[in-house]
């Protein structure tokens, strides 16, 4: 029997075109413009254009595999390593630049929030417009509508307008339309990391009853690891465009593992799986103790901690026009768990040295324990100049947050909120 899908040689080429110069914020331009008017009409075309740089980039390179009808297959890697883009292909929502994909069947795919959906349209218009497009009969979907309004949720809100959704309702819609109207192909993206843990394991369920019951074929994204294994049977490991190894989920992802631990013996500087402009390069990241100021394998939650940041632009004489840094917590499941960020912070920097070392202090740590992976990326106007998946891992322990001494009741990843309670007792 000839495979569901097959991918043969497949490669994406994207070209990156960089501003020479450097880069000029818009209140800048908008500086100039009030102070020297004329000046700035007569010498537009030097602020505005500047000389273009174009750089290609490979996001996939060479990518072969075959799928059999009724296989669910997990897709992992890093940020960047070319999931989404290979999805996007697969989905025909942008074309390969090189190779062919043969499919034997229909497919429907959820890889962003609103996906296939008509902003303009009701949730209940955009059901039918969905199934329409899967070649479903009016009275087909007529039968499915009311287990798709069951199981998103959003029964109350039918009639509203889909723009007007939140990204969850329209996560939980979009799902339960792809998974009840039976395609033979169903694809889905980190999407799902929008909606809450309940739903989540909702769709991780459904997702195996169409698969079991129905006999569909179904292709995964997810940093989640443990619902990757629990789903597929059989895994795709990328890695900078490429395929590193496809086989049984287990030793796959034990491969990702080792992969991913190995990067820690690799000093910062050196790492080579970064994204951006690369003008500015993060070079060091180190949590220290507010106080004594050395640095920390462990943090404790409560704990008064600064994390010091390195970096070092390619242009040493000259200083760095708005840079934002931003960091993120990620838990060993791949779920965002929380963010810093320059930008955001009381601090903004409007210009900085091209070489040194930025502080975020972190009052009372607020993380819960566990293990967490480190993100780490510098933005100038919006632009990412250097970014880092799993730059740094860091160990939570218990700590007293609230400082009553009452152990944590909450055996998972997240967050402490700092809260007070009181009692109006003359209300009966």
């Amino acid at each position: 029997m000839e495979p569901i899908i097959t991918v043969k040689n497949i490669s994406k080429k994207y070209t990156i075109t960089h501003q020479q110069g450097g880069y000029v914020a818009l209140r800048d331009v908008l500086a100039n413009v009030a102070k020297k008017p004329f000046s700035f009409l007569k010498h537009k075309a030097k602020v505005a254009i500047g000389k273009e740089k174009k750089e290609e980039f490979w996001a996939l390179k060479n990518i072969n595999f075959t799928i059999e009808k009724g296989e669910a297959v997990g897709i992992i890697g890093a940020n960047g390593a070319g999931k989404s883009t290979l999805l996007k292909i697969l989905s025909k929502i942008t074309p390969p630049t090189k190779g062919e994909i043969r499919f034997n069947g229909s497919m429907s795919s959820l890889l962003e929030v609103g996906t296939g959906f008509h902003p303009e349209l009701t949730g209940r218009e955009n059901i039918f417009l969905n199934g329409a497009i899967l070649g479903m009969t009016k009275k087909e979907i007529a039968r499915k509508f009311d287990d798709i309004v069951k199981f998103s949720g959003v029964g109350k809100f039918l009639d509203m307008q889909v723009k007007r959704y939140s990204s969850g309702m329209s996560v939980r819609l979009a799902f339960a339309v792809a998974a009840h109207m039976e395609p033979d192909i169903l694809i889905v993206d980190e999407v799902l990391a929008v909606g809450d843990a309940e739903f989540q394991k909702k769709c991780l369920g459904k997702m195996d009853e169409v698969k079991r019951t129905g006999g569909r074929t179904i292709l995964f994204v997810s940093h989640n690891l443990p619902a990757v294994q629990s789903l597929c049977k059989r895994c795709i490991l990328m890695e900078a465009g490429e395929i590193k190894m496809i086989g049984e989920t287990k030793d796959v992802i034990d491969k990702y593992l080792n992969n991913k631990a190995s990067l820690s013996n690799i000093p910062l500087k050196d790492r080579k799986d970064r994204l951006g402009t690369g003008d500015v390069k993060i070079t060091n990241i180190q949590f220290l103790d507010s106080q004594t100021r050395e640095p920390l394998k462990t943090v404790s939650s409560g704990q008064n901690i600064v994390i010091e940041i390195s970096y070092k632009s390619k242009k040493i004489s000259e200083n760095i026009k708005n840079p934002n840094f931003n960091l993120v917590f990620v838990s060993e499941q791949g779920t965002f768990i929380s963010g810093v960020n320059s930008e955001m912070s009381s601090k903004r920097f409007k210009s900085i040295p091209s070489f040194g070392k930025v502080f975020c202090h972190i009052p009372r740590f607020p993380i819960m324990p566990g293990v967490y992976d480190i993100k780490l990326d510098l933005k100038m106007d919006g632009v990412i100049i250097d970014q880092i998946e799993n730059a740094h891992t860091i160990k939570v322990e218990y700590g007293d947050f609230y400082e009553t001494g009452v152990d944590n009741p909450y055996k998972r990843q997240g967050v402490f909120i700092k809260n007070t309670w009181e009692l109006n007792a003359s209300i009966t």
